[in-house]
């Protein structure tokens, strides 16, 4: 009888010890993903709202040629009352990124005027939360 009760304290301890290194997993998994997404890492901008379908060909060739070419897409962008925040953001902030060996000034400037017309529950507020050390 004490056999089956030794063997059976070592069942419920190993059952135990079980849950709560998976309970640990668990927990640190979900923390990598919040780490993730408040960084930004999770955001598709192609999924963002606030841009035109017609207008995303034209973006994707602004981003693969030059910062000129980016600056001339954005500033034509601002014209069109469809395009708008979180994606128009997101671009600049693309652009911020292009420009910031070359023009550091402008830079921060074009990142000041997002950041202070991003709300905190945007869900580009993130990446500008990351991009804040370098451009203030």
């Amino acid at each position: 009888m004490k056999a089956l009760i030794g063997i059976f304290i070592a069942l419920v301890i190993g059952i135990g010890a079980y849950k709560i290194y998976d309970h640990w997993e668990k927990v640190k998994e979900r923390r990598v993903l919040e780490d993730r997404a408040a960084r930004g890492a999770d955001i598709n901008p192609d999924e963002l709202p606030g841009m035109p379908w017609q207008l995303v060909q034209k973006l994707h060739e602004a981003q693969r040629t030059d910062a000129a070419t980016m600056k001339r897409f954005i500033d034509s962008c601002k014209n069109f009352p469809d395009v708008k925040d979180p994606r128009l953001a997101w671009v600049e902030l693309d652009y911020v990124v292009m420009i910031s060996a070359t023009d550091p000034i402008e830079a921060r400037k074009i990142f000041q005027a997002v950041k202070k017309r991003t709300p905190a529950d945007s869900p580009i507020y993130p990446r500008i939360k990351s991009l804040e050390k370098n451009y203030e």
